[in-house]
């Protein structure tokens, strides 16, 4: 076995794990930092690419898409044929094969980042309690700092670190730590707890509509019958807006659907008893997910099939073709940390819209990742109604969005192990906030602060737990390819020109940030001013992107099946209508429409009033204020599965 050393050693190519190796590598560049990823695939992302989730959730407010994660979508937007808006559970969603080719080009263009495909680690190295080395399968690797970024946290079991498996604190006698309790977590052992120690995963997989005259390709069946699983599985939706959930660019929908779906729960202790008793839940998780598919084409028609060609064909993977390569797990092995993430931590303030930032016993507000998801528990029903959870969302720009909070620095380093930060699923967090913390987006925020930590850490010889936050804060604000906030403020665009200042003062003055996450007085970006005192009839750029990967020129255009979109914004006038707060509406005005109007497509004809929605603060406080039952001319992309227009400018008339 070849030994190879390094400074920092990511172990796991999931979402937190591809994003911190490559932010540690940025800022290696300079100073000679060497990294080393170690990934299972041959595609890097986790959850955004090789599980499949391409429909991510989360960090979609404008001020909250930064860091890796905001240059991550608009990248994807850039370059993705047909632009993101297609599906109605994400205001952005494409092909993962385009996600793990971004990641791929990021990883591959650093010269001191060396990515490892196709090992999986069995063991671990400690010097007292310092972890110093990971043995793979066929090669073993020192590093002065290694990150566990693998999807159930492997490294904390290999190393015995302490961590935690499912429901926190819930003894035979009812909860055995009452000082501080979260307000939804059982006080008593109950059907729930003892039969889904965490959140259930899901085997994703991408189905293809071949159109009203196509004929797809029959699903096989599996050994067993699952019918009974997956009745009623639409019901309450209809199979259009069933398929259009996850719905993708090219005619093709994620299916990763809750109701009657593709979770999967059964006996989940197994993925982390052995490596047999893990491969055997992976089969069944894989062959429901199939079961699933084929009792989608049973009943929907055989115009719905499995999408060829999507992930990679892996000899370790179950997956390939239209299945992901590995499930969606939503938790996993989570680390017992010097500071622990409750549900208080991701719940607003009293009448506020954010949460009191984390301070640390020095004073010191030691926030370092952005999330604001609503608290999301994945269980079967009738289970899942024993888990009732304090409400964290909120409308804002026509829609509702999660609350945001702040996650503190000391959540990535374990009690008693030096050598070891975690940038995955497995951060020091409840059982009950992991439902928040979990998501996507804020998930390459924790991986990139934890990257960055250990690229501090390298420069000055220091271990993470003496490494000051401030240092930490301040090169993640600063960062030159991605600079990521660490306050979570609504109204605070990234390319706004005082964004730093902000982020800046708040880090000062803790106290000072504003219950509504609102930046008191703060004046519309340049751009967006610009862009509102366009005449009406301003001309429009209609030029349109050529297909990507996987993408067909054009769609059919039958029930079920979305047209292409220009990837541009396009015109929208009408008479603008507020229905109640954070509530808007735009009714076609056939009278008033401008000379590049996108009013008759006919799909958007079918409606009187489309909902307006918006990711920008300054539109949202445009239309907070607009008149209602007022003509109204905005720029937007139209959603077909929404179905909603979702506004970037509102074109003020002269």
């Amino acid at each position: 076995m070849r030994t190879l050393s390094t400074d920092i050693l990511v172990v796991g190519g999931g979402t937190g794990g591809t994003t911190a190796a490559i932010q540690a590598a940025r800022r290696g560049l300079q100073t000679g930092i060497r990294v080393i990823l170690v990934s299972e695939y041959t595609w890097l992302g986790g959850m955004l690419t090789a599980a499949g989730v391409s429909a991510p959730d989360g960090n979609e407010v404008l001020a909250l898409q930064t860091g890796m994660w905001g240059q991550f979508l608009r990248t994807i937007q850039h370059r993705q044929f047909g632009g993101v808006d297609h599906g109605w559970v994400s205001c952005f969603t494409y092909d993962p094969r385009l996600g793990a080719e971004v990641f791929a080009e990021w990883a591959n263009a650093l010269p001191n980042l060396q990515w490892v495909s196709g090992q999986r680690p069995v063991a671990v190295e400690q010097e007292g309690d310092r972890l110093t080395a990971v043995i793979f399968e066929d090669i073993r690797i020192q590093a002065q700092i290694i990150l566990d970024g693998t999807e159930l946290g492997d490294v904390l079991a290999l190393g015995d670190v302490p961590h935690r498996w499912g429901w926190d604190d819930i003894g035979e006698n009812g909860r055995e730590n009452t000082d501080n309790p979260e307000p939804s977590a059982p006080q008593q052992i109950n059907t729930l707890t003892q039969t889904y120690p965490v959140q259930l995963p899901t085997w994703v997989v991408v189905m293809q509509d071949f159109g009203e005259d196509g004929v797809a390709p029959e699903i096989a069946a599996v050994p067993k019958d699952a019918t009974a699983d997956f009745s009623g599985a639409w019901e309450g939706y209809g199979p259009e807006q069933f398929l259009n959930y996850g719905r993708l660019p090219g005619d093709r929908f994620m299916i990763n659907w809750p109701q009657q779906g593709n979770d999967y729960g059964k006996d989940l202790n197994r993925l982390v008893q052995s490596e047999q008793a893990r491969w055997e839940w992976l089969q069944e998780a894989r062959c429901h997910t199939q079961a699933f598919a084929r009792h989608i084409q049973t009943h929907l028609g055989r115009r719905y099939g499995l999408a060829p060609d999507i992930f990679p064909e892996e000899p370790r993977s179950l997956g390939g073709g239209a299945y992901a390569l590995h499930p969606y797990y939503r938790e996993s092995r989570r680390l017992q940390g010097l500071v622990t993430v409750q549900e208080q931590d991701i719940l607003p303030q009293a009448d506020g819209c954010v949460v009191l930032l984390p301070v640390n016993e020095a004073g010191e507000m030691e926030a370092i990742a952005i999330g604001n998801y609503a608290n999301d528990h994945h269980y079967p029903a009738p289970e899942s109604q024993l888990l009732t959870l304090a409400p964290k969302s909120m409308r804002w720009g026509g829609r509702y969005t999660g609350t945001p909070f702040a996650l503190p620095y000391r959540c990535l380093i374990p009690k008693t192990i030096d050598g070891l930060l975690v940038c995955e699923k497995n951060i020091s967090v409840s059982h009950i906030a992991n439902g928040a913390t979990r998501l996507q987006p804020t998930v390459m925020n924790l991986g990139q602060a934890a990257g960055m930590a250990a690229a501090l850490c390298v420069e000055q010889g220091a271990q993470p737990r003496v490494l000051a936050v401030r240092q930490l804060q301040e090169a993640l604000l600063t960062d030159a390819a991605a600079p990521a906030a660490v306050i979570p403020l609504l109204n605070l665009s990234p390319h706004h020109p005082h964004w730093f200042r902000w982020q800046q003062y708040y880090l000062d003055h803790p106290e000072h940030v504003p219950p509504s996450g609102n930046v008191p007085n703060l004046e519309a970006t340049i751009d967006s001013q610009s862009l509102l005192n366009q005449p009406v009839n301003q001309p429009v750029n209609q030029s349109v992107s050529q297909p990507g990967i996987g993408e067909k020129a054009s769609s059919p255009s039958k029930p079920g099946s979305q047209r292409s979109q220009r990837s541009c914004a396009q015109p929208f006038t009408g008479v603008f209508h507020r229905i109640g707060t954070q509530c808007y509406r735009l009714e076609r005005s056939p009278t008033e429409q401008t000379i590049q109007d996108s009013w008759p497509l006919e799909s958007i004809q079918q409606h009187d009033q489309i909902p307006l929605i918006t990711l920008n603060p300054d539109v949202n406080q445009i239309l907070a204020q607009y008149p209602t039952a007022s003509s109204i001319c905005v720029m937007g992309y139209w959603n077909l599965s929404g179905p909603w227009i979702r506004v970037e400018h509102v074109i003020m008339p002269r």
